[in-house]
């Protein structure tokens, strides 16, 4: 790990996307948030699913989130940048993750369905492309699991 960023500091960043996922949740969005930190562990942005609101395929959080940080920094590169997730980056998230050569990822709950960080796929790790970003999953696994199996429950 980073020694920009510590461990204490991917709790306090997971907590801000939890917060972002209540707000997808409370939307009709499936409850997934997600932060970006700068290589010294500063917000830089946040972003959580906006697919229903918006009638985007795309909104994912992950994605919304990388989008502000470019904004935000003004480059599409985000060099050094961590993006921290509530769930396990999906195969769309998990390419735009090394396209936008993001340092790390770190991710709440796994995605057995469609993960693609070491569950389903590891496309972030694939050796065929040109960056793979470091993982580190499992960080306040089940308050991110929760949320989500409280969001379908409510659903069925």
């Amino acid at each position: 790990m980073s020694a920009g960023i510590v461990a204490a500091e991917l709790s306090g960043a997971m907590g801000l996307a939890l917060s972002e996922a209540f707000v997808a949740g409370a939307a009709g969005e499936i409850p997934v948030g997600a932060v970006v930190l700068s290589a010294a562990g500063d917000v830089v942005s946040t972003g959580r699913n906006v697919r229903e609101t918006s009638f985007d395929p795309t909104g994912h959080a992950e994605v919304v989130a990388l989008r502000r940080a470019g904004e935000v920094l003004g480059d599409w590169q985000l060099t050094g940048c961590t993006l921290v997730v509530t769930l396990e980056p999906c195969t769309m998230c998990a390419g735009a993750l090394v396209l936008a050569r993001v340092a790390r990822v770190v991710f709440g709950a796994w995605d057995p369905k469609a993960g693609a960080v070491g569950s389903l796929w590891d496309v972030v790790r694939d050796r065929r492309l040109n960056h793979r970003p470091e993982v580190v999953g499992g960080v306040r696994e089940a308050e991110c699991a929760q949320v989500l199996t409280e969001f379908f429950a409510g659903r069925r």
